[in-house]
């Protein structure tokens, strides 16, 4: 999950993909139409992929019945869908594991898992405003003096 991605961005590419495409459409035509430049729109794409709510293929891009159902839901609803969507990546899946930690011991996890994406200053912010953005927003997480995994 691309840190720079926030539930907006996820939301306004499923309400245009829906509206303007009818659920399926080119990416560059896409990108065309929300006057953005492919690289700089990717990682949306690819966190809503990631959260099974479009499917990328052959330069396309198709909104799933999961990304069908997220826009029609409540806002409550919505974040259940989300909630339930981010056991399955990191670092959310390695939050679940640790089920109480800091930003530097989930970091630790995830480097002893090759994963090295945060593994700076700027990195443990960016990790940090990841967990608060998707974690906390849809209840899966939990913060006081630590983050606490919701069950």
């Amino acid at each position: 999950m691309h840190p720079s991605t926030r539930v907006a961005d996820l939301l306004g590419l499923l309400i245009i993909l829906e509206n303007e495409f009818e659920g399926k459409t080119d990416l560059y035509e896409l990108s065309d139409k929300l006057e953005v430049e492919l690289d700089d729109f990717m990682p949306i794409v690819y966190t809503a992929n990631e959260l099974g709510f479009v499917v990328i293929g052959a330069g396309d891009i198709i909104i799933s019945d999961k990304g069908l159902d997220f826009l029609s839901s409540t806002l409550k609803k919505r974040k259940e869908i989300i909630r339930s969507s981010l056991v399955r990546i990191e670092p959310f899946k390695s939050a679940r594991e640790l089920k109480r930690f800091s930003i530097e011991e989930l970091n630790e996890k995830l480097i002893n898992r090759g994963i090295m994406d945060y593994n700076s200053s700027e990195g443990l912010h960016q990790l940090e405003v990841l967990l608060n953005e998707w974690g906390i927003y849809s209840g899966f997480l939990k913060r006081n003096e630590h983050y606490t995994v919701v069950e």
